[in-house]
């Protein structure tokens, strides 16, 4: 069995025995070329990796550009994508031991359960064997440093195990269903059980603006976050010893803060008489970086830009005919159905009219040192069972999109890099089911948006709270992004997203995709920049993704009382003279981010009652400003007066934070000492792993989480950097050479390579760097050189 001390602590020997200047992920030999030989590569390939640690792949076929970034995601980042692959396919007690086998039955509970034969039949054969290729590319850096251990990544010797090796049919098979949505259903019903259901929107205004309902037959009293049950703590549980969430696995507070910003700008806007397609999405900080950035050229397909370690393709970036970008959308993709069981058989659920039996499967789970372990699973006709309580003659199955036929998003990247233009897109896009607001703009001068996405179709109810599983509310198809909107060279010349509502004025109420739509404030900010700008240059696109602006604060400042008490002034004095702006050099900035938490903590208290408090315990932003401006009767007999005497607290609270965290001196605060940018390995918390792997740290930053330079803040006591643009691209669209771009840190995941960490400084510095793309600047600054042939068959 797996010692449990041993593994927390790590090993010290394991670490002495790497060594001293072997090959790091990421570093190649300079001068010369290194020469591997790869098994299912059909023809060599060539690898350069420029300065910035872009490997460029030359191949002689698509198929074959794929394998090159299957094996250089690998060469970089082996140890993120096999932790989250091992985390996927529910394989992570066979390496860790039996603290992982509830998460592995967890795991397998959410797997696809149709013909995975069948699925991949959906595929045209060109996508199918470009994802093939970039299976057998992983697979081929997995040969290599499991035939020379020195090559393996550090985590492996620590924790005593070995990468597995990847199938196709994975791909298909783990989708990641999340579940978050239902956690707001959740909620929601809660509320409603309390009479309180009017406080949902202190917390979550419904965007578009709905009226919220108790499903006919929901007892909303009876909702509990048992319901939720193995979904509960957000995300699929992680388990025991590794507890530290990595960006492919968000949390609630990722959620609620996630989103992206992007634009286009037509020639006649643009400075350069080109378009323009700028893109940050927003991810989580702090972890593995989201996005790997590579080069695919071969005859028919040249793509640069970053993809999802892991995932097949490009997901932001451009090809030799266009550039392309991506935000959130929203559409509500899950459903949580509420089943009563058979009080004779809990083995069987109404349905129908009648009572309908559980596909019911049992799975034997590999424990590393010990017994198997063996789980029950159960599936109704909604999807998995994640709760089943006979006791209480209750169960709740989860409907997703993900686990729908022919949902799986695992090929739609590679289908939107085949594409050559507009109408080639549209016919990718049948391919990518989750919720994106798709940016493009091309060399001939055209620019548009399409949302894609597929959007559940209700027999019954909108998706914002659980509903009986009776057969009343079922699921009865899928719409694709056919039945969303689009733009094609729209007249204002320009066009952006920030994940605000951006359904139009006119659309249909039966077809709202969803109401979780986020503040516009960021949208709002780009849109103000970008109209006041006829002549829009690449640095006007680069300021704008590092613009500090923040419009709460701007809506706080015209908020503040003309005097307060002898221990509020001073802040008053402060933030009246400030430009709103949250640069991380502004004592001001400090200041209002230690308010503006005050004020949240203190109207919560002051509104909602104690008994929900564990429901909604924040504050949307709209809701604040709107209570500080016009106070209600949620504050009393005398709302004004409460206003003023909360506002006066928080104001005298906020300035003695302040003093005790940065000191007596006002001048000497800065919003960047606090606001600071962490990077550490999700499992850091072993020591040795600590110890491998320094954290990357000593810079902060401005912005907060509505800015359009968006960097959220970690929950109370801290306010440290936790998400936000991670991956910036700035497209000069036709001189691609011009183009700009960052990925925190850096390119590779090994602390040996000269990329674990060389664009924080650009990053924190708002310094983005050449996106080389043409042969000639590529070559001019090749950095290292690495030749694939093909195995040799025995």
């Amino acid at each position: 069995m797996l010692d449990r001390r041993s593994f927390l602590l790590g090993s010290a020997a394991a670490l002495a025995m790497v060594p001293a200047g072997t090959e790091a992920a990421g570093s190649l030999p300079r001068g010369g070329v290194r020469q591997v030989d790869a098994a299912g590569l059909s023809r060599p390939i060539e690898i350069i990796d420029d300065p910035y640690g872009i490997p460029h792949i030359r191949a002689r076929s698509i198929p074959d550009a794929f394998f090159g970034q299957g094996y250089v995601v690998a060469r970089d980042r082996l140890f993120q994508i096999d932790l989250a692959h091992r985390r996927e396919l529910g394989r992570l007690a066979e390496a860790f031991g039996p603290d992982f086998a509830r998460h592995d039955a967890t795991a397998h509970l959410f797997h696809y359960r149709g013909d995975l034969d069948a699925e991949l039949a959906r595929i045209p054969a060109d996508i199918l064997a470009s994802a093939k290729a970039y299976v057998a590319g992983i697979n081929a850096r997995i040969d290599e440093v499991l035939a020379d251990p020195a090559l393996l990544p550090l985590e492996y010797s620590i924790l005593g195990v070995r990468p597995l090796r990847w199938d196709l049919r994975d791909l298909v098979l783990a989708r990641g269903v999340q579940g978050g949505s239902v956690e707001d259903e959740v909620r929601r019903a809660r509320l409603a059980g309390m009479g309180l259901l009017d406080f949902d929107a202190v917390m979550a205004p419904l965007r578009p603006a709905s009226t919220l309902r108790v499903p006919e037959g929901l007892d909303a009293a009876a909702v509990s976050d048992a319901d939720l049950g193995v979904l509960r703590g957000g995300g699929l549980p992680f388990g025991s010893i590794i507890p530290v969430p990595d960006a492919a696995n968000p949390g609630a507070a990722e959620r609620a803060n996630a989103g992206s910003n992007a634009w286009t700008i037509a020639p006649a806007r643009s400075a350069t008489g080109r378009p323009i397609l700028a893109n940050d999405p927003h991810l989580g900080i702090g972890g593995f970086g989201p996005r790997h950035v590579a080069h695919l050229s071969a005859p028919g397909l040249d793509v640069i830009g970053a993809g999802s370690p892991g995932l097949p393709g490009i997901m932001q970036g451009h090809t030799d005919r266009f550039a392309f970008g991506r935000t959130n959308f929203h559409i509500d993709q899950e459903d949580l159905f509420i089943l009563e069981l058979d009080p004779a058989d809990p083995e069987r659920y109404r349905h129908a009219g009648g009572w309908k039996r559980f596909e019911r499967t049992e799975i034997s789970i590999p424990v590393r040192g010990g017994a198997p372990v063996t789980s029950v699973l159960r599936h109704s006709v909604h999807g998995p069972v994640v709760s089943h309580d006979p006791a209480r003659r209750r169960a709740t199955a989860l409907a997703a999109i993900e686990l729908q036929p022919g949902a799986s998003g695992a090929f739609s990247m590679i289908a939107i890099n085949l594409a050559r233009d507009w109408t080639g897109l549209r016919r990718a896009f049948r391919f990518h089911p989750s919720p994106t607001n798709f940016h493009y703009a091309d060399v001939d001068g055209n620019h548009g948006w399409q949302v894609i996405g597929f959007v559940p179709m209700r027999r019954k109810g909108d998706g914002l709270m659980p509903v009986p599983g009776d057969g009343r509310y079922d699921w009865t198809g899928m719409r694709d992004f056919r039945a969303l909107p689009s733009a094609y060279n729209p007249a204002a010349g320009w066009f952006a997203s920030a994940n605000q509502n951006n359904l139009p004025a006119n659309w249909p109420r039966d077809r709202i995709p969803a109401f979780s739509f986020r503040d516009p404030y960021r949208y709002e900010r780009i849109a103000e920049v970008l109209r006041a700008q006829p002549q829009h240059s690449l640095g006007d696109s680069v300021a704008l993704q590092h613009d500090t602006l923040s419009t709460p604060a701007r809506q706080l400042i015209a908020l503040l009382p003309a005097r307060g008490s002898a221990g509020a002034q001073p802040a008053i004095a402060m933030l009246r003279g400030w430009d709103a702006r949250m640069d991380g050099g502004s004592g001001a900035a400090a200041l209002y981010q230690i308010l503006w938490r005050e004020l949240g903590d203190r109207m919560l208290a002051a509104i909602v009652p104690d008994r929900a408090r564990a429901l909604v315990d924040e504050i949307a932003p709209s809701v604040l400003l709107g209570l500080l401006a016009m106070p209600d009767a949620r504050l009393g007999a005398d709302p004004a007066a409460a206003r003023d005497a909360l506002f006066d607290a928080a104001l005298a609270a906020a300035w003695a934070t302040a003093v005790g965290r940065l000191g007596p001196d006002p001048a000497t605060w800065r919003w960047a000492a606090l606001h600071q940018v962490r990077i550490a390995h999700p499992l850091s918390r072993l020591p040795a792993i600590a110890a491998a792997f320094p954290a990357i740290e000593g810079e902060g930053s401005g912005g907060d989480s509505y800015t359009v330079m968006a960097r959220w803040l970690r929950d109370a006591p801290n306010w440290q950097t936790s998400g936000g643009a991670s991956y910036l691209q700035v497209i000069d669209v036709g001189a691609w050479d011009n183009s700009l771009m960052l990925n925190l840190p850096g390119q590779s995941n090994d602390p040996r390579s000269p990329h674990y960490r060389d664009q924080y400084l650009p990053w924190t510095g708002g310094k983005l760097q050449p996106m080389l793309f043409s042969r000639a600047a590529v070559d001019a600054q090749a950095a290292g050189r690495t030749l694939l042939r093909p195995a040799r068959r025995r």
